[in-house]
């Protein structure tokens, strides 16, 4: 065979190797869950991607959410130690904690328990669909995982909410016994109201209708509902992270430290635990510190 032959064989083999790679998509690498507490599912390729460092506060920096703090806590200490725990819908105001509570109630948790096997895997919320293929990869493991959604909702003309209605209770499987689903929402029913509005007028039968639609949210066994923070609550959020950053010393500074929140407030028309960390920030900045 002549050296052009053999060049054009080659150059069709290399095609032919490119169709067949592109129409049977690479296996993906086995986790190693050894290599963090927390991951991020990637569902094109059907990954888990380690975090060696969360973006979190720390649990006692959380100010003004006690017994929604306490009720999630608690909640998790049951699932860690293998007991039976609720699927968890932390709903309400922005701002106010709930996807820092979920993460510092995982740090918490873990510290408390050395050697406990208890992971942090977040989905983000346009990759719903594919919870049960994340599903089939965690059950059935020695480690325990949370899965967490953040910003949890859904559209109009969304019908991803029925793969994860079937994933946390409906399927024939069910959820796996390690796996406990957190989300957090500004919606406590997670559909938009004009959504189910319309269900309610075209349906056959309004009524189960809409209890379809509603029905996502009654599967998770604990509502935790977040409100708007008051002054004093918004002002203890910020003595606790200038006490814990070292801000700040008592008497006059105080004072005009709080002044200056208050007003950092209303220049924003809200107080949350986001406002006051975004003062502190702030705060910290103008003082050449560094938060770490």
């Amino acid at each position: 065979m002549s050296d052009e032959a053999l060049r054009t064989l080659a150059d069709r083999l290399d095609h032919l190797t490119k169709l067949v790679e592109r129409a049977v998509p690479p296996v993906p690498p086995s986790p190693d869950f050894a290599a963090a507490d927390a991951f991020v599912w990637h569902a094109e390729g059907g990954w888990l991607q380690p975090v060696t460092k969360v973006n979190r506060v720390a649990l006692p920096l959380l100010k003004g959410i006690d017994r929604m703090r306490d009720i999630l806590e608690e909640n998790t200490e049951r699932f860690a130690a293998g007991h039976a725990a609720n699927n968890a819908l932390l709903w309400g105001a922005r701002g106010m904690g709930k996807s820092s509570l979920v993460k510092a109630v995982h740090e918490s948790v873990n510290a408390r328990n050395d050697g406990l096997a208890l992971k942090l895997v977040e989905i983000h919320r346009e990759d719903i669909h594919s919870l049960p293929a994340l599903l089939t990869i965690l059950g059935g493991r020695a480690e325990r995982f949370i899965l967490f959604c953040d910003d949890l909702s859904f559209d109009s003309d969304d019908t991803s909410y029925k793969s994860l209605k079937a994933a946390l209770e409906g399927g024939i499987e069910g959820r796996p016994e390690n796996v406990i689903f957190y989300a957090t929402s500004n919606r406590r029913h997670l559909l938009p109201r004009d959504m189910i509005e319309n269900e309610r007028s075209t349906a056959i039968n309004p009524h189960e209708a809409v209890e379809e639609k509603v029905s996502l949210s009654d599967r998770f066994g604990l509502w935790l509902g977040f409100h708007k923070c008051s002054q004093d609550d918004y002002l203890a959020m910020i003595d606790g992270y200038a006490d814990y950053f070292d801000l700040v010393t008592d008497g006059p500074e105080r004072e005009k430290l709080r002044a200056t929140a208050l007003e950092w407030a209303t220049t924003r028309g809200s107080r949350s635990g986001r406002v006051a960390w975004q003062f502190i920030q702030d705060l910290a900045g103008r003082l050449g510190k560094s938060l770490s």
